[in-house]
């Protein structure tokens, strides 16, 4: 039975929210016909359920969104329920959360049901501070969406847009409290008597921050959240509530030969975000059964990104030219490591970092080549092998100076999700079908 259900009103916005859960291993649809959210509440993760009422008068959009939730919570009500906006809060988003939360209500009536507005969609440049919400810095009264033929925004601050459409009481939390922590957020929340709290972010770690202490609340205190954002929020808030794939995750496999900052910072930042572990190689004395014994350990204790990194041995060494020989048998010894770890825990991604390590791996493997599939991020390419015994495995490559902090995450998140899932059947059945 599908986990959360989201409620978008329109189709572009729909999908990418989906995106955002699926990238996570989850499975995700979404649908166009409220009518058929019943039928495929049961077959997914993630039911995504778009109305299409962006541009409709207020009323019709309040009851075309009510009758969605109803429909897709008729045998069971997800574990989270998000109220998707758009990023510049166009359209009814005040109107809209009235009808998910009135539906919710009707539901379970005893229920403590609260609403977490985050609209702060940091990667894409909205962000929400002092309780405005900005374009690239820029209050939103004072950029295009102000001149919208179909739905200009009249207000920057979130509360004025959705008091002017929501019946519910509404709050504030400002910026410097969620700075200050998971704590401090929690301790906010439970002190704000209003049924939405509005909450500040410039960054993806303080919706991160705010999901947290959303999920310690829900079981101090038994309250039920609500979220109303444009797609990065309500991604947050699933995982941090421990909501997972109803199938088995996807183990992706990382082999990573580069010992640059760059490389650290991005090891780190999935370590951090994805739960990943690494098993560090020593440079000076590589030794392939003990990277494999880690490895092993890291699986079997249920870890589903694990990868393989040179450790650094001080500054300077890790800066001074490498000598040929060594470096020779660092890179066979990744091979023999991917090779022997992907024969044993037979992963369902691959990832390279260093061009010299991802043509060695590729031939370890007995591949031919590898199919381009797409670009994650520029010179970070992902497809499959090609040839050989492991022909189809999905595959991801990046060179070890390129992208942001975020970059290794990206593509092992890209290979997660390339091995999950992510539709029901072509065709479901039809009235007659034996």
């Amino acid at each position: 039975m599908a986990q959360v259900l989201v409620i978008g009103d329109d189709l572009t916005g729909s999908n990418a929210t989906g995106a955002r859960y699926a990238r996570r291993g989850l499975r995700a649809v979404t649908v166009g016909d409220p009518a058929r959210a019943a039928h495929y509440a049961p077959l997914v993760d993630v039911l995504v359920v778009n109305t299409a009422s962006r541009h409709w008068p207020a009323a019709r959009a309040y009851a075309a969104v009510r009758a969605a939730v109803e429909r897709a919570c008729a045998a069971e009500e997800p574990a989270l329920v998000v109220k998707r906006v758009d990023t510049t809060l166009r359209g009814n988003p005040g109107s809209e959360l009235d009808a998910v939360a009135d539906a919710l209500a009707t539901r379970t009536p005893t229920a403590t049901l609260r609403t977490l507005a985050v609209p702060a969609f940091p990667d894409a440049g909205r962000t929400t501070v002092g309780g405005l919400h900005l374009v690239d810095g820029v209050p939103l009264t004072r950029t295009a969406v102000a001149r919208d033929p179909f739905d200009p925004v009249r207000h920057s601050r979130v509360t004025a847009i959705l008091g002017g459409q929501s019946r519910r009481t509404l709050d504030e939390l400002p910026l410097d409290v969620v700075e200050r922590g998971t704590d401090a957020v929690a301790a906010a929340l439970r002190a704000s008597r209003a049924e939405v709290v509005v909450c500040d972010a410039t960054e993806n770690a303080h919706l991160g921050t705010v999901a947290r202490a959303a999920a310690s609340l829900a079981t101090a205190d038994g309250i039920r959240w609500l979220a109303l954002d444009s797609g990065p929020f309500g991604a947050a808030l699933a995982d941090a509530l421990g909501i997972r794939p109803a199938a088995a995750p996807v183990r992706v496999l990382a082999v990573v030969g580069s010992v640059t900052d760059r490389t650290r910072d991005q090891l780190a930042r999935a370590e951090a975000t994805l739960d990943a572990r690494w098993v560090g190689l020593d440079p000076e004395h590589p030794d392939a059964e003990r990277a494999l014994v880690g490895l092993r350990a890291a699986a079997a204790e249920g870890a589903t990104v694990l990868g393989v990194n040179v450790l650094s041995t001080d500054r300077s060494s890790a800066k001074a030219a490498p000598d040929p020989e060594s470096a020779a048998g660092l890179l066979r010894c990744l091979a023999e490591v991917a090779r022997r770890a992907v024969a044993e825990l037979r992963p369902g991604g691959l990832y390279a970092s260093g061009g010299d390590v991802a043509a060695a791996v590729t031939a370890a493997l007995g591949a031919d080549g590898f199919a381009i599939d797409r670009e994650v991020l520029p010179l970070a390419v992902a497809g499959h092998l090609v040839g050989g015994a492991h022909d189809g495995l999905p595959f991801a490559t990046k060179g070890g100076l390129i992208g942001g902090p975020d970059a290794a995450r990206d593509c092992l998140e890209h290979l997660r999700a390339a091995g999950t899932r992510t539709a029901p059947p072509a065709r479901p059945p039809r009235k007659g079908d034996r």
